[in-house]
């Protein structure tokens, strides 16, 4: 078998577990080996000190978040703007009979638009709530009382409209008494993501001794995402009540009246808010409507990443089945192994934006073998490479093939594994990894390739690649493996 070793980490890794070897069979002690083999399993899951820097906590809420500025907001644009330009140099030179040309100029137009919107002095409001909770009878009410601000466009909008509310600087969010399961989780999720109020409407239609409670009770469940004075009630149309006019003592004439709507703590919120956050909630939604296009640039950047990444990684498979095909002594296939996965982070680190330093690079390799190890990932991948291995005699005989198959599988598990979690954490200068995010994704991967169908094809690729150019039969000399 030919394979490239042309990396200076891979001949000195591979080099070193050779000499090691060497000087085990010439050794006669059991000591030495013993020291060779925890040097392996060192060499395979050390330390991790430089991964756990500046990673970024994604699990604070919005409340808890800075306000989005002018410098931040500029910052995601360029950002934007960045990684469509990326986009298009990939493209020009790894797409073959996919013009995405098109795609990127209505990209770039819409950058265009984002620096111009950042100075808009126009608001956009959105009134959204499950059906027949109010939201038109208090559109037309804001929309023809006289508070209304003279640059604000108010709009009804669909709550699973994820879309149209993200282009608006304020939700309002409208219920008709408590908070049912689902609102609440759909309200949960839209004070994650953008400024939103919770109004209460129709509270005239509760008795007025209760209104209080209601309104406390919806303030206490939702404490930990809005401030009490973002929880509001009204009465944007309330319902017409009966009046007796008394004219004489003897004579009553009965009538019904529509109160005003009640509204006015509404308002009077709307307009200190829109007064004095007006620019700021200008700038959270602009860094919205960027961050929401930098994902779309992503995906489709990744797709051609991965496109990319995929050949790397069989490469790397089948230089670790080699080199453990190869080393008769097992704990020296960690060895090398471990070096070849720190070729193949530097290598994916590139295609991914990441520029890995040299001992970074074996750090990233030292957790993947040692996250490996410890989700029992290495001995299940084994058990079950050799249970199928067995099925072929000449193959399971020949010795070495079981090492160098399950190491070309680890290896692959490691590089997919790798691309997913670049897909999804942020890359470049900043790239922090999050141990527990990583191991999960790593589950994840390892499950997704268990499928019978899977291993089986793969198992009678590597063999080929571990056998080729020989012929393997039962009088075919085969090397020895202790």
């Amino acid at each position: 078998m030919v394979v490239n070793l042309r990396r200076p980490i891979l001949v000195g890794g591979i080099g070193l577990s050779v000499v090691l070897w060497l000087w085990d069979t010439v050794g006669d002690s059991a000591v030495e080996f013993g020291e060779t083999a925890v040097f392996g399993a060192i060499a395979l899951g050390g330390g991790l000190w430089w991964l756990q820097r500046k990673f970024p906590q994604s699990d604070q809420s919005s409340k808890n978040s800075p306000p989005i500025n002018r410098e931040i907001t500029e910052a995601a644009i360029q950002e934007t703007e960045t990684l469509i330009d990326n986009l298009a140099t990939k493209a020009e030179t790894i797409l073959s009979g996919n013009d995405l040309s098109p795609t990127i100029a209505d990209w770039r137009s819409q950058v265009a638009d984002l620096h111009t919107a950042i100075d808009r002095q126009d608001l956009y409001l959105a009134i959204t709530g499950k059906p027949q909770v109010g939201k038109t009878s208090l559109k037309t009410v804001l929309e023809t009382t006289t508070w209304t601000q003279k640059q604000l466009t108010i709009t009804e909008v669909d709550p699973d409209s994820s879309d149209n509310l993200g282009t608006s600087d304020l939700v309002m969010f409208l219920v008709d008494g408590d908070l049912t399961e689902p609102e609440y989780k759909t309200l949960s999720d839209l004070c994650d993501r953008q400024p939103t109020l919770l109004v209460w409407n129709k509270q005239d239609q509760c008795p007025l001794e209760h209104q209080v409670v209601v309104l406390e009770k919806l303030r206490q469940t939702m404490a930990n995402q809005l401030a009490a004075s973002d929880v509001i009630g009204i009465s944007a149309s309330p319902s017409a009540i009966k009046v007796r006019q008394y004219q004489d003592e003897n004579s009553v004439q009965e009538r019904m009246e529509t109160p005003l709507p009640q509204i006015e703590i509404l308002t009077e919120n709307l307009d200190r808010l829109f007064t004095h956050q007006g620019e700021a909630l200008v700038f959270a939604t602009t860094y919205r409507q960027a961050i929401a296009l930098q994902q779309t640039v992503k995906t489709h950047l990744n797709t051609i990443r991965r496109q990319q990444a995929l050949p790397t990684i069989e490469q790397y498979q089948w230089i670790a089945a080699a080199a453990a095909f190869a080393n008769p002594v097992p704990a020296l296939d960690l060895l090398a192994t471990a070096a070849i996965t720190s070729q193949l982070v530097l290598d994916l680190g590139k295609v991914y934006d990441c520029q890995f330093s040299l001992e970074q690079a074996q750090q990233l390799a030292k957790t993947l073998g040692s996250q490996m190890v410890k989700l029992g990932l290495v001995e299940l991948s084994t058990k079950t490479l050799t249970t199928l291995l067995k099925t072929n005699t000449v193959t399971y005989v020949a010795g070495g093939v079981i090492q160098g198959v399950t190491a070309a599988y680890l290896t692959r598990i490691a590089g997919l594994s790798l691309i997913e979690y670049f897909q999804t954490c942020e890359t470049g200068n900043n790239f922090s990894l999050n141990i527990e995010s990583f191991s999960n994704t790593l589950k994840s991967v390892f499950q997704n390739n268990q499928q019978l169908s899977t291993l089986q094809s793969f198992v009678r690729q590597a063999t080929s690649h571990i056998l080729s150019p020989r012929e393997v039969s039962p009088t075919t000399p085969l090397p020895a493996k202790s």
